[in-house]
């Protein structure tokens, strides 16, 4: 069992991206310091029962791990079951029979693990990592790496590996003592990240290199620091590290919670910009929003209406038109569906990283059923202490979570594209009935050119949304013909979430400067609770434009705004 507490891990710096519910939204989205992460408790693992916010919490604040007693013996009798099974002198997948297109190839023969054996299997579980170690292009971030290991490791509990426990706490270990892999994080197809995972597991037999103490070194010198011997994969070891989504669940997991609370700092901007436009509070009011109550729709209709409690919106206005642009009076329903369609991800994602997707797979305790016929017969261990059936399995395949994945960024483009017309809008006196954002006469130009800047992030966020789950080419001899790219979509969320922090970033400077002139132009008009509060510490950072100054620079801060609220989010969420 691994001590999380004789090397503590230092908290992760959390990265430029992430929010929080509703209820802590403004102790969060306006504090304009980030805090230190608090310590936290290691996240006991049982293979059942991980959850998104402990995925993040070990990933991005360093937090360790333990390993139940039970999880860790149902691993023991998975990986016995596995041996005995073999014992049959049956063919499997990935042990004593060859991988891919050597399927059919034979590793080894008989029914005992001699030494002559154990050596032609270490040799096949060598060869099988380097081979697939197959990946390119930039390094996968720290966070995303120690969630992968968090994942493989938390799976592989479940019981269906058959891995060495001698593995499974060699992943703790990686974990607890801030081990992290050095990774390329692109060429998976998203059907098990055979090409990505490989490293993690060459690291561990002390190949390859490694983020340690906070230093890059050889792999096999921060084992030597660290006190660890190398370990030696066997059997089926090999195959259950690389043939797994935990590399793509992890960037997915972790691209779905701060869409979470992008999502929730999109809301409260909207509702600034409401104030600016003067706009119309009827589409969410709950009669209205009773008549089609979607669930996701309500709850952004509840939250906009509680940052405008006490706003001047409230008050009959008859300059005020009757209806309003269409990205204003639609942001719940779209913002809404985003979050119905986020709550499907978050959903599947937990059964993800909570279940095995290993092939073949160890089924503890399976019985054939009395109807069994032959071939059905053939995958079971029905004799002995340990028993149950070793699986062909397409469990690999994730487009259970895959395809509302790519959901996610379809969603997210449609949220950025009500953003874009809604700053667009706001200059336009036309819809706001205010004065230009810079006072004519000048020579000032104010917001007209940061409008191909809007236009440039929204054509962005749109192109990152485009179908992919079947952009797959046949591989390993047309045997592997289909794929998902489900990790190359959780980097297309990842990015979507990081420059829809700028667009809202570039949306909320707009909306403050529409309720700064709305203010001296109407001095009685009041903001409401939430988006007055977030205007006012807004204005600390990026003050009105009361005449030309550089755009760039103040984008910068608005989104470091931003992203700084939602990085303290982060550490509350985790924290709790």
């Amino acid at each position: 069992m691994p001590d999380c507490n004789r090397h503590p891990v230092p908290a992760l710096a959390p990265p430029a991206r992430a929010a929080l519910p509703a209820a802590m939204l403004l102790a969060a989205l306006l504090a304009s310091a980030a805090t230190a992460a608090p310590a936290c408790d290691p996240v006991a693992l049982d293979g059942r029962s991980l959850t998104l916010a402990q995925v993040e919490s070990v990933a991005r604040r360093g937090c360790g791990v333990t390993l139940a007693d039970d999880a860790m013996l149902r691993a023991q009798r998975s990986y016995d079951l596995l041996l005995a099974y073999a014992r049959l002198e049956r063919p499997v997948y990935g042990l004593n029979r060859g991988v891919g297109l050597n399927k059919d190839q034979t590793i080894f023969e008989g029914s005992e693990i001699s030494a002559e054996v154990r050596k032609l299997s270490e040799q096949f579980n060598r060869n099988l990592l380097r081979s697939h170690s197959a990946a390119y292009g930039a390094e996968s971030p720290q966070d995303v790496t120690r969630a992968a290991m968090l994942i493989r490791l938390n799976t592989a509990l479940f019981g269906g590996s058959g891995m060495q426990p001698a593995v499974l706490r060699q992943y703790a270990e990686f974990i607890n003592r801030g081990i992290t892999p050095v990774m390329f994080g692109e060429g998976s197809v998203g059907e098990a990240d055979i090409t990505i995972l490989p490293q993690i597991g060459l690291a561990m037999t002390g190949e390859g290199e490694v983020y340690y103490g906070g230093r890059r070194l050889p792999a096999a010198e921060a084992l030597r620091q660290a006190g660890l011997e190398p370990v030696r994969p066997f059997g089926k070891d090999a195959l259950s590290i690389v043939s797994s989504n935990a590399y793509g669940a992890a960037v997915a997991s972790l691209a779905a919670l701060d869409a979470a609370r992008l999502l929730t700092q999109a809301d409260t901007v909207a509702a600034l910009s409401l104030e600016g436009l003067n706009g119309n509070l009827a589409p969410i009011l709950p009669a209205a929003q009773a008549q089609r109550p979607y669930g996701g729709q309500l709850r952004t209709a509840q939250h906009m209406t509680a940052m405008l409690q006490g706003s001047s919106l409230w008050q009959q206005d008859a300059q005020r038109p009757l209806q309003d642009p269409l990205s204003f009076r639609t942001v719940s329903q779209a913002h809404g569906a985003a979050r119905d369609m986020l709550d499907l991800l978050q959903r599947q994602l937990q059964l993800q990283i909570n279940s095995s997707d290993d092939n073949p797979t160890v089924a503890l305790d399976a019985r054939p059923p009395e109807t069994a016929q032959p071939y059905e017969r053939q995958f079971y261990v029905t004799e002995g202490p340990v028993r149950g059936a070793v699986l062909p399995s397409a469990g690999f395949d994730p487009s259970g979570w895959a395809l509302p994945l790519q959901g996610m960024t379809v969603a997210l483009s449609q949220v950025a594209q009500l953003s874009t017309q809604r700053t667009l809008r706001l200059t336009d006196p036309g819809f706001t009935g205010l004065p230009r954002f810079l006072s004519p006469g000048n020579g000032a130009i104010g917001y007209g050119p940061i409008q191909k800047t809007v236009s440039s992030l929204a054509a962005e966020i749109r192109t990152l949304s485009m179908p992919m789950s079947t952009d797959v080419q046949p591989q390993a001899g047309n045997i592997e013909d289909v794929g998902t790219n489900a990790p190359a979509s959780g980097r297309r969320l990842a990015a979507q979430v990081d420059r829809m922090t700028t667009l809202l970033a570039v949306e909320l400077m707009h909306a403050a400067q529409a309720v700064d002139l709305r203010i001296a132009k109407q001095p009685d008009f009041k903001t409401g609770a939430g988006t007055g509060a977030l205007w006012r510490e807004f204005r600390k950072q990026v003050p009105y434009m009361a005449e030309d100054r550089r755009n760039d620079v103040d984008i910068v801060r608005a989104a470091e705004f931003l992203a700084r609220g939602r990085s303290q989010a982060e550490a509350g969420a985790t924290a709790r």
